[in-house]
C-alpha cells in the first residue's frame, strides 16, 4: 500500500455548517458533501468494491442529510458520517453475501516491469482486503486510510477503544499472513 492516509487534511466541519444543512440549507448540504464525499467514496471503495461504492457514498449521503437532526455534536461531523457509511457498507455486504470477482491484471508487455510489480502488489493487498471479516475491514480501513484515531473509530462504530485496537491488531495480522502466503 503506497501512502494510505490522504495527504491533504479535510478541514473539519462547523457546527454551524451542520446546523443549517440540518435546517435544509443546500450551499450547507453541499458544502458538507463536497468536503468529505471522496473519503466516504474512498472508504466504500475498501469495504465494498468500486462497482459499488459510488451507490453507497450516494446512500450515505441521502441517509445523513435524512438524520442531521439527529446528530448531537457529541463526535466531530466526520466520526458520525464514518458510521453511517460503515453501517451502510456493513448492510449491503450482508444482503450481497457474495464475493466479488477479481480484476483481472492488465498484459505485462503493456506496463514497465516496476509499474507492474506495482500494480500486483495494489491487486495482493485488494484481494487480502476482500478476504478479512467485514468489520474488521471497516476498523483497518478507517485507521490506515481515513487517519482516524482509535477513539474516532470508536465513535463511529460504537465499540470500545479497547475493542479498535484489539481488532485493527487482528485485521493486520489476517492481512499480512494474508499477503506473505504464497499465491
Amino acid at each position: 500500500m503506497e501512502n494510505p492516509v490522504d495527504p491533504s487534511p479535510i478541514q473539519s466541519i462547523d457546527d454551524a455548517t451542520v446546523r443549517a444543512a440540518a435546517s435544509g440549507a443546500r450551499a450547507a448540504r453541499r458544502n458538507l458533501y463536497e468536503q468529505t464525499s471522496h473519503r466516504v467514496f474512498r472508504l466504500m471503495v475498501r469495504m465494498v468494491g468500486r462497482q459499488d461504492a459510488e451507490d453507497l457514498t450516494q446512500q450515505t449521503f441521502v441517509q445523513a442529510f435524512g438524520k442531521l437532526s439527529q446528530f448531537d455534536g457529541k463526535a466531530k461531523f466526520e466520526t458520525w458520517l464514518y458510521r453511517l457509511a460503515t453501517n451502510e457498507a456493513l448492510q449491503h455486504l450482508r444482503r450481497e453475501k457474495h464475493r466479488r470477482t477479481k480484476e483481472l491484471l492488465v498484459e505485462p508487455t503493456i506496463q514497465p516491469a516496476d509499474r507492474l510489480e506495482q500494480s500486483e502488489r495494489a491487486v495482493i493487498v485488494r484481494q487480502a482486503l476482500e478476504a478479512i471479516d467485514p468489520e474488521l475491514r471497516a476498523i483497518f480501513t478507517l485507521k490506515e486510510e481515513s487517519g482516524l484515531s482509535y477513539q474516532e473509530i470508536s465513535l463511529a462504530l460504537g465499540i470500545p477503544e479497547g475493542t479498535v485496537g484489539s481488532r485493527l491488531n487482528r485485521a493486520r495480522r489476517e492481512l499480512r499472513k494474508l499477503i506473505d502466503t504464497p499465491q
